[in-house]
């Protein structure tokens, strides 16, 4: 098997794929409101932005950039003609799953550091 077709090659290729998504929740403000739409289901933009430091405006550009990444999706309108918006739960596992193939990758090479430590004399 070619190296680029090796499973560590394979997770590589996927946790590159994930680097949108990762980068859209590396802002604070996208990370809180993936938070507040997985707490509270699916919100208006208008209701996403009460409380919020910022403005609607900003609330709907921070959106925008996370359906690009695909973690949120605009779903069915609610009362009046504002839609709501939701989370894309699929995208979440996606990103789950990257990180739990890193953290095994870390214990993996810590583990391999700690043998070859105890191993020197």
């Amino acid at each position: 098997m070619s190296p680029g077709h090796s499973a560590a090659g394979r997770g590589a290729g996927r946790a590159a794929g994930a680097a949108p998504m990762f980068a859209a929740l590396g802002d604070e403000t996208r990370l809180a409101l993936v938070a507040r739409l997985c707490a509270a289901g699916p919100l208006s933009t208008a209701r996403l932005a009460q409380g919020a430091a910022i403005s609607r405006q900003a609330i709907a550009k921070h959106l925008d950039v996370l359906a690009g990444a695909g973690l949120v999706r605009r779903g069915a309108g609610g009362p009046g003609r504002e839609r709501r918006w939701e989370i894309e739960p699929r995208r979440l596992d996606e990103a789950r799953r990257a990180l739990e193939q890193i953290s095994r990758r870390w214990d993996e090479a810590l583990e391999r550091l700690r043998k070859a430590v105890e191993e020197e004399p």
